[in-house]
């Protein structure tokens, strides 16, 4: 049979629970015991149960208190056979939120998880905690039981793959001799990919200065009640509610400003219906970089020349004095993500090129490029003076909600 309390497994001092057992075995009796008792707590007669089509008791227990630990098993046997029992249910615990310092929860790599991917839950309580219990908000057992192994004061709690069952608000506890520890704060595990990714657009281009205004738009084509913005090594996410405009696009605006150097990182937003714990696939990733971060401006000169046919080959040569990593070159008014290409150290420069081929008049415009180091990607120098490239033909931008993205 199994065992399940209802309406939880957490209880309060002094207080009573039900106990159910089930089995969809016809059996006759139905026996409930308690680790450490010697006798057989209750027993009591099978009942049919018309909705969920099993046999079950249901035993009151209580009061209950937190100076020991409640651990119980129930078996089924038939009234021919009273002395053959079955093979006993799984162990249920009683939980108490007690009086002890409280145990720190947390998720490895984080509490946002992809669909199908592996998420650590770590419980760390005190040097003397016996075991730590998992707890999953809703359900009728302790989610799982580990013990420490010494002198380790932390119990590891492994879903090698997420799905939407594990998603949901989690709290664990620990037992020591001294009783039961206050339950911990609440970890809430998201699983993301379930539904299309929306797109996240800036209106006001990728490298910002610092001071101005910044709001980021996450956008799709499906209803959703909300979107979430997350910067990547933040701790936080950002919730927003969705609203429609004319085009029938489900969106909402993030605003960031005024932009300081903690602004620049990679962002990434989600879909979310109602207030589930079931997120869209992320969006494609969206860099802010912020200028005047690093002392110097590279230079930006055009090879072979400024003004080009269509089909002609150029290169745009960034160099720089200065030690720099990571070359950026960024068209000003262009929608999409500005281009880098690691620098190579020749001639005593520091240098890039960023080679386009078979050129066509949507690559004319004004050009500046930037140098970042690795230690902080999304910070970059002042701009080169700007180059101005000239391809017979006009430029066309268009900036639109990729409506055409999958998970």
């Amino acid at each position: 049979p199994s065992l399940s309390a209802h309406p939880s497994p957490v209880v309060t001092e002094g207080g009573k629970v039900t106990l159910q057992c089930v089995s969809w075995q016809r059996h006759h009796r139905f026996v409930l015991t308690k680790k450490g008792t010697q006798y057989i707590s209750q027993m009591l007669d099978s009942k049919f149960n018309f909705s969920t089509q099993q046999y079950q008791a249901l035993f009151s227990v209580g009061p209950v208190t937190s100076s020991q630990r409640w651990i119980f098993r129930c078996y089924s046997n038939y009234w021919s056979s009273p002395l053959v029992w079955s093979e006993p249910s799984d162990p249920l615990e009683l939980l108490f939120s007690g009086t002890l310092h409280k145990p720190i929860i947390k998720a490895e790599p984080g509490y946002v998880v992809t669909d199908r991917s592996a998420v650590t839950i770590w419980c760390q309580g005190t040097l003397d905690a016996e075991i730590y219990v998992l707890h999953k908000e809703g359900s009728q057992k302790p989610w799982d039981t580990q013990t420490p192994e010494k002198p380790e004061n932390k119990a590891k709690f492994s879903i090698p793959s997420v799905t939407q069952q594990h998603v949901g608000q989690y709290h664990c506890y620990c037992y020591s001799s001294a009783g039961w520890s206050e339950r911990s704060d609440t970890l809430e595990i998201v699983v993301t990919g379930l539904s299309k990714k929306p797109s996240l657009l800036t209106h006001q281009g990728h490298i910002q200065d610092l001071g101005k205004s910044l709001t980021l738009q996450c956008c799709s084509d499906i209803n959703y009640d909300r979107f979430v913005l997350y910067k990547l090594g933040g701790a936080d996410f950002i919730h927003h509610d969705g609203q429609w405009n004319q085009a029938g696009l489900s969106l909402a605006n993030f605003s960031l400003g005024p932009v300081n150097s903690s602004t620049g990182g990679q962002y990434r937003c989600y879909g979310v219906h109602n207030l589930s714990s079931v997120w869209s696939a992320s969006s494609d990733p969206l860099d802010i970089l912020i200028t005047g971060q690093l002392p110097f401006s590279p230079s930006l000169s055009v090879k072979p020349n400024s003004t080009v046919h269509p089909g002609d080959d150029v290169i745009l040569l960034c160099q720089s004095t200065y030690k720099v990593d990571t070359f950026i070159l960024s068209k000003e008014g262009a929608g999409h993500q500005p281009q880098r290409l690691k620098s190579k150290f020749q001639a005593l420069e520091f240098q890039a090129e960023f080679s386009m081929t078979d050129v066509t008049s949507a690559l004319s415009g004004t050009y500046r490029c930037y140098g970042s180091q690795d230690s902080s990607p999304y910070l970059l120098s002042h701009g080169s003076a700007p180059v101005e490239l000239t391809v017979s033909g006009e430029v066309t931008l268009n900036f639109e909600c990729d409506l055409q993205s999958k998970p």
